[in-house]
């Protein structure tokens, strides 16, 4: 198996320390991204990404690096402390950055583990975040590791390990889980929009080549004959509404 550790932490202290308890219950190779030494520039919101094509973001020679890293991975782990009760500004800055995979998701078969510290509180509100963020990309399945160290160098290993192991065991099965409802509605929503009538010239080109257009949900995962009809009908709404 394949990891790629996407660090979101300025520092390697108790949010990294989580990182390697967890590593060591994981078998294969791993791939560190830390984003502080990336020096990625601030996302300055011109929204080529999403209107004209990725390749098109002024710091795509950052970016898409990474995005061919999480391509060729079987799984990522992603991590961030909280700050002021959100991801570090080095997550959040890299997420502005990928606003496009949210029109355009495609890791369908990878599978995720969120890693979030807080000294104080937070802890599960990040790590929704992240999980929010990372399915509407199209990951599969996400395990998360939230945890209040309030301050102490020691950490609970065990909490830890039992996630970790968990995550090893869905990675290694390579079972693809069936997707929530809320997943294949967002998924419906933004293949309506790439077949509108006004669709944004990059949405439409990656629908088409990719032959999502054609599909309920991502191609690989099986859907169950609900989820079918559901992905139909919003599909179907959604276009009439469009």
């Amino acid at each position: 198996m394949k990891y790629l550790i996407i660090n979101g932490s300025p520092r390697r202290k108790t949010t990294y320390g989580i990182i390697k308890q967890a590593k060591s219950n994981l078998n294969g190779e791993f791939e560190e991204v830390h984003l502080m030494e990336e020096q990625i520039p601030i996302c300055v919101g011109c929204m080529n990404c999403i209107m004209i094509g990725e390749e098109k973001c002024p710091h795509s020679d950052k970016i898409q690096p990474i995005i061919e890293k999480m391509n060729q991975c079987d799984a990522i782990i992603i991590a961030s402390p909280v700050y002021a009760l959100n991801v570090s500004s080095l997550l959040k800055n890299f997420m502005d950055h990928t606003a496009y995979l949210y029109h355009r998701p495609r890791f369908f078969t990878k599978k995720a583990l969120v890693v979030v510290s807080t000294a104080g509180a937070g802890h599960k509100k990040v790590a929704k975040y992240i999980d929010e963020t990372l399915r509407h990309w199209g990951v599969n399945k996400v395990h998360k590791i939230a945890l209040a160290c309030g301050g102490k160098e020691t950490l609970e290993t065990s909490k830890i390990d039992k996630a970790a192991i968990n995550f090893k065991k869905d990675v290694e099965s390579r079972k693809l889980h069936s997707p929530k409802f809320s997943d294949v509605f967002y998924f419906n929503l933004w293949k309506s929009l790439a077949v509108s009538d006004n669709p944004m010239k990059a949405d439409a080109e990656y629908w088409r080549k990719t032959g999502l257009v054609n599909c309920d949900y991502g191609p690989e995962v099986n859907l169950n004959i609900v989820k079918k009809l559901f992905s139909k009908l919003i599909f179907g709404f959604f276009k009439l509404v469009m």
